[in-house]
């Protein structure tokens, strides 16, 4: 049965929601807990490691292709190379979030007299994670139906030289 990657992204995103207002709820403080997950810059930092990243790499096309793959028929050179894109999306979320995190801390310990904001500053540190974390919880479904793919395509052209 093949399923279209745009509905199980669509799966991941009500999954990732339903347990994020699961821990919200159990929360003491629902409602002043909510704002401190959003952080603009944060995000615009792994972005700005991952899309530029991409294109400076050359995998901006094979990552994108990730999102019509069983959608659209590709060959297993387009299959190796998407998996490769997605691969690399992946890794640079990673190491961008790192990046992130350790200016984050530096900057943090530089200002550790301050105690008032250690708190709303080393939350910055944990939520570039959080971000990250929830962009692999993304990536990862992309880069697995880009394998099956790849593997069925494999088995097809096995199975035409017998």
């Amino acid at each position: 049965m093949n399923r279209n990657i745009r509905w199980i992204l669509l799966g991941e995103v009500i999954l990732i929601a339903a347990v994020f207002g699961f821990c919200i709820a159990i929360s003491e403080d629902r409602t002043s807990n909510l704002p401190l997950f959003f952080d603009g810059i944060s995000l615009l930092i792994i972005a700005l490691f991952l899309v530029p990243g991409l294109m400076i790499t050359g995998e901006w096309k094979n990552f994108t292709r990730a999102f019509s793959v069983g959608i659209r028929p590709y060959s297993l050179l387009e299959l190796k190379n998407t998996v490769a894109g997605v691969g690399a999306a992946q890794k640079l979320v990673v190491y961008g979030a790192l990046f992130a995190f350790f200016v984050w801390s530096i900057i943090i310990l530089g200002k550790v007299a301050d105690a008032k904001a250690l708190g709303a500053n080393l939350s910055l540190c944990f939520l570039i994670g959080l971000y990250a974390v929830v962009l692999e919880l993304l990536l990862l479904p992309l880069k697995l139906n880009a394998e099956k793919k790849m593997n069925e395509e494999m088995d097809f052209e096995n199975g035409d030289d017998q």
